[in-house]
């Protein structure tokens, strides 16, 4: 059997889904591109007051006369697709089944502003090693849902989307799909619910994956016995969390309590989501200085771009993202799952306070290269180091669905 028919086989409630955007959409979008409205430069025009207008020119009319949506719809309908709908929201997911037939089942989440688009450079390496110069017993089948709220998991309906219930949704996504054993992975918003599902189901998730760090993050400001107590690495890290509370966190503080106000704008300008989206691209991207489309393929941006365009829910996902009450960085139960992480020049985790709420058993730092987008940015070193920690946590039948 196919993917898609094994997929929709498991259960009724899965059915086929491809990326077919009506051509009006794409009409319109032209239309407002071409009669976009910049703001004038404020002095100097750079990155320090927010994406300096002469670059984001230059990435606009990229996106209107040589960016081909097509092409890329095509490139993302080659992965098998499908809507399910799991606790009154609809869920977008790719179910990518290895040929390998041992591979693990590997639940994949992305963050803000990403998308499932994050993942699609490390797709082939991970679930066919042998024809990417890879160890057949690497292999992995891949489950790569949109976050509810998120591009084609559509805007939700409800309030209280927090971690907890994301990953209980997770967790019956996987039970849909007939799979008894599986691992996670995420970072951003992933690296919050990756570890989440493994709270939730503890009995069939076989280790959590995160790049980045599981959080929590460091109970600041520290005192000078304990910053003394933390290396080199680590301490750099705590300023650099210091330095993004006083520089940064505006777009939290917007998110978190005007996202319908904001939604307005990011709705209805291509040029205003383009620009709220390139920032943290430019901001968390490693070496900082380089521009993002020098870092990460100026076509795989505007596709990133594109799927909170094309389904409108800047609003939808900036409410699920940074919006609701609960569980958000709370304090919670130490996971008993065993747990790793990647963590880049770019990330924040250190492993100290990790370790509270987290069995960590693997974790790699890595000080001279990636950033926060570590499937985008370094795909190959993320894909070696996922495989190196579920090396010793595949069971024999780990990847059979029942």
């Amino acid at each position: 059997m196919t993917t898609t028919e094994l997929t929709m086989a498991r259960d009724p409630r899965i059915r086929l889904f491809r990326i077919d955007i009506p051509q009006a959409d794409l009409d319109d979008l032209a239309h407002r591109l071409a009669h976009s409205r910049f703001p004038a430069p404020l002095p100097g025009d750079d990155w320090d007051t927010g994406v300096p207008v002469a670059y984001l020119r230059e990435l606009a009319d990229h996106w209107e006369h040589h960016y081909d949506w097509r092409a890329e719809e095509a490139a993302l309908n080659a992965y098998p697709q499908f809507l399910t709908e799991i606790d009154g929201q609809t869920i977008h997911f790719l179910h990518v089944r290895s040929p390998e037939p041992d591979a693990v089942p590997l639940l994949m989440t992305h963050g803000w502003p990403g998308s499932f688009v994050e993942f699609l450079d490390v797709i082939p390496t991970l679930s066919d090693p042998r024809a990417n110069s890879g160890d057949a017993r690497d292999a992995f089948h891949l489950i790569i849902p949109s976050l509810p709220g998120f591009g084609f998991s559509q805007p939700v309906t409800d309030a209280g989307w927090t971690t907890t219930r994301i990953a209980a949704v997770w967790s019956e996504l996987m039970r849909r799909l007939g799979y008894d054993r599986y691992g996670t992975q995420g970072g951003d918003i992933g690296a919050a619910v990756s570890p989440e599902v493994g709270r939730v189901d503890p009995e069939r998730v076989i280790g959590v994956h995160v790049n980045g760090g599981p959080g929590p993050m460091p109970p600041l400001p520290l005192d000078d016995e304990e910053l003394a107590a933390l290396s080199d690495v680590d301490r750099d890290r705590v300023h650099r969390i210091e330095t993004f509370m006083h520089e940064e966190f505006g777009y939290i503080a917007i998110q978190s309590t005007r996202p319908q106000t904001l939604a307005y704008g990011l709705t209805d300008s291509p040029i205003g989501q383009l620009a709220w989206i390139i920032d943290k691209f430019r901001e968390w991207t490693h070496p900082r200085k380089m521009l993002p489309h020098n870092i990460i393929d100026r076509d795989r941006l505007l596709t990133n771009v594109m799927t909170y365009w094309l389904t409108g829910t800047a609003g939808s996902a900036a409410y699920v993202g940074y919006a609701q009450p609960g569980n958000w960085g709370a304090p919670t139960v130490r996971s008993t799952v065993p747990t790793g992480t990647i963590a880049f020049a770019h990330d924040i985790g250190i492993r100290r306070y990790a370790e509270t709420e987290n069995t960590i058993t693997h974790w790699v730092d890595v000080p001279g290269r990636g950033g926060h987008f570590a499937a985008m940015e370094e795909p190959d070193l993320l894909v070696e180091d996922v495989r190196s920690f579920f090396r010793s946590l595949r069971p024999a039948d780990v990847g059979r669905q029942i």
